[in-house]
């Protein structure tokens, strides 16, 4: 297994309707190849290849003290240079 390395995160509440056309444009973006990730003052560019390996995944977590649930809906574009 390979050592990871975090170059970028953002995370914060939006609307439905924000998250929608964050996707939209974040689809644009590797539909050309060349993805901009931005938030406040960090910026990361990255070039996506024709071919990637594309998964989808939904979990369901429980809180094992207030049986509390949250789920979570991933999209991941992973591909080897």
């Amino acid at each position: 297994m390979m050592p990871e390395e975090q170059l970028f995160k953002t995370e914060q509440q939006r609307s439905r309707a924000e998250i929608a056309d964050a996707l939209v444009a974040a689809a644009e973006q590797i539909e050309t190849g060349a993805v901009t990730l931005e938030s406040g003052t960090d910026s990361r560019e990255v070039t996506v290849p024709e071919s990637s390996q594309f998964e989808v995944e939904l979990e369901r977590l429980t809180d094992s003290e207030t049986g509390e649930q949250r789920y979570e809906l991933e999209y991941e574009v992973r591909w080897s240079e």
